[in-house]
């Protein structure tokens, strides 16, 4: 049955994904006929030219990899494999969760969801370039640390459709499975992936969708509350300290920011891109 009017998607009886304005194509590949019961969803970036050519590779029975779900730039939605069924996205994969608990093999227990994206840039006198030699528009650009690296890199930013369609995708998937942890192929993968990367919002969408975070016990949970830039140039860094590695170009005088979290002055942002500031230079807007 559908749901509410204010739920834009569902989960239908044959366990493909549901969008209120109709807009999901359904391919029905199985590669592996196993039954799936979902416990965590993984989080990849596709590293290719377009969501379509993604879906294409991901369905083709020559094709050692598969994917549950592919995600556009512009919010378009191909289901490639039902969600009750294996897909072979994660590859050798181990994960150790907060209760000591290791995981391994996450095909076995998790649902993949691809998002049209780059990733990794290499840097050129023309602009940035993906590895499949198209150059990237400046505002499509981050400049951003790793969470598994320590220097910063060069990323393909994810749009606004795809942030806010993955967040509302990940709360039907908790609603109808029981979703119990959103993880980053990178995290369960970390010698060998990189997706989906530090353009990407994971942390948030954990906090979000879960209602919890998986950052140091010392941090305070902040509820977001807006605010602005009052330096003149305000560092966004990958940790708490002024020791921290810079994620991105500073933040401008005057700059709108969302804080996520505060830890020992410092507040965790959302801006282009997430990290921490010094949170004596910002002026939240109190509700």
């Amino acid at each position: 049955p559908m749901p509410d009017a204010n739920t834009p998607f569902w989960i239908g009886d044959d366990h493909n994904l549901r969008a209120r304005d109709g807009t999901v194509e359904a391919r029905d590949v199985v590669k592996d006929p196993r039954a799936l019961r979902p416990d965590v969803i993984v989080i990849h970036y596709t590293a290719g030219a377009s969501a379509t050519s993604s879906a294409d590779s991901l369905a083709d029975p020559q094709v050692k990899a598969s994917a549950h779900l592919v995600v556009g730039r512009a919010g378009e939605l191909i289901q490639v494999t039902p969600f009750d069924k294996v897909a072979w996205h994660a590859g050798r994969s181990e994960y150790t969760f907060a209760d000591g608990q290791v995981r391994r093999g996450f095909n076995d227990f998790s649902i993949g969801i691809e998002i049209d994206n780059a990733g990794e840039l290499t840097p050129a006198l023309d602009g940035h370039h993906t590895w499949f030699g198209r150059t990237v528009p400046p505002h499509e650009v981050i400049k951003a640390v790793h969470r598994n690296e320590s220097q910063p890199k060069f990323w393909h930013a994810y749009t606004h459709e795809q942030i806010a369609m993955v967040q509302e995708i990940c709360r039907a998937l908790v609603a109808h499975y029981g979703i119990r942890h959103i993880l980053g192929h990178e995290e369960i993968s970390p010698r060998r992936k990189t997706d989906p990367g530090p353009a990407f919002p994971l942390d948030r969408l954990r906090s979000t969708v879960l209602g919890a975070n998986r950052r140091d016990d010392a941090e305070v949970d902040l509820l977001p509350l807006g605010g602005t830039v009052t330096a003149s140039r305000l560092n966004i860094r990958a940790g708490a300290s002024a020791g921290s590695p810079k994620v991105a170009l500073p933040l401008e005088q005057g700059a709108p920011v969302v804080a996520l979290r505060e830890q020992e002055g410092w507040y965790y942002v959302r801006a282009q891109v997430e990290g921490w500031v010094d949170g004596r230079h910002v002026d939240l807007h109190q509700e």
